[in-house]
């Protein structure tokens, strides 16, 4: 895993677009056309957002190639953490998701996170199973609160709490 930068936007847009039909099942920001430029502007926010504390996003890599993507967002004041990942579809089942959402909870927990959180469309199985392996409760549901294109889906909320 290392930090998602510039040098980054290249090899994270080709994987976008190669996992785009997964995504956009899933993910709102995958709705739209999807430019080097948009997702270069994107990191950009992502480490102001690094720089303030306030989010760490990585890039999820399997020697150099760029095979996913995992990120912390943090609220210091309330002392959470909400985690989420994708994850290359030549990838998946190889536990790559799991080793690199480990490691963002322990460095949560490090720098005083007491509770991360998972949302993730409650629909999205891979997504919920990866949350209960790594020992999240879930704790509810979030009726509608996704926007994935004209339908909004209900969202799994998991909680692991220190």
């Amino acid at each position: 895993m290392a930090l998602r930068t510039l040098a980054t936007v290249e090899m994270m847009h080709h994987l976008t677009e190669k996992n785009l039909d997964r995504l956009r099942r899933w993910e709102p920001w995958a709705q739209g056309a999807q430019t080097e430029s948009d997702l270069a502007t994107f990191t950009e926010f992502q480490l102001g957002q690094f720089a303030r504390g306030a989010a760490i996003p990585t890039v999820i890599f399997r020697g150099d190639e760029a095979v996913g993507s995992a990120s912390l967002k943090l609220d210091a004041y309330l002392a959470t953490a909400e985690l989420g990942y994708w994850i290359d579809r030549d990838e998946e089942g190889k536990g790559i998701v799991s080793r690199a959402c480990t490691a963002l909870i322990e460095h949560a927990r490090d720098i005083g996170s007491t509770r991360v959180e998972i949302r993730t469309a409650a629909l999205n199985e891979r997504s919920c199973r990866v949350a209960e392996r790594l020992g999240f409760e879930r704790e509810g549901f979030l009726r509608g609160a996704l926007p994935i294109g004209e339908i909004r889906l209900d969202v799994a909320l998991y909680g692991l709490v220190e």
